[in-house]
């Protein structure tokens, strides 16, 4: 909008030591520091303000629903990771040797032994990808190994 480059402050410098002089310059830019210090933080308090005012009238909740309808699995994955979190801290505020403690233990184990057996299925899966892959490139050179070299063009 309002953007000042380090030519346009030295052209403005030059013509204020010329115009107001020497003398008074540091007087003048002491003023304009001040009145500028002034409108920064006016404009901070009306920036503040306005943040405020946007949380009091739901305005955040609005963006989140906006958001929400504009990408809904991101916001179903954050309402997981959310609850994930909650199921998490509240876990671990729980006695061991209760018997709801031992079940959250037994289902944190087999939460871990599912993410253990994923993780070996996606392994598993992968090398077999790999193992197919080979075998295509190995049968496709054997192919063309096996193939008859190509006819002689006739205007050789």
């Amino acid at each position: 909008m309002f953007d000042l480059g380090w030519a346009e402050l030295l052209v403005i410098g030059i013509v204020a030591l010329i115009v107001i002089g020497p003398k008074d310059l540091p007087m003048v830019f002491r003023n304009v520091g001040r009145w500028v210090g002034k409108a920064r933080g006016m404009a901070r308090e009306f920036s503040t303000a306005m943040n405020q005012a946007a949380d009091e009238s739901g305005v955040r909740d609005l963006q989140r629903t906006i958001k929400t309808a504009a990408n809904p699995v991101g916001s179903a994955m954050d309402g997981v990771k959310e609850a994930a979190r909650d199921v998490t801290s509240s876990l671990t505020d729980l006695d061991p040797d209760s018997e709801t403690g031992k079940m959250a233990a037994e289902k944190a184990e087999r939460a871990e032994n599912a993410r253990k057996i994923q993780a070996a299925t996606a392994r598993a899966q992968a090398e077999r990808k790999a193992k197919e892959a080979a075998d295509a490139l190995k049968k496709a050179e054997e192919l063309e190994a096996a193939a008859p070299p190509p006819a002689p063009s006739k205007d050789s």
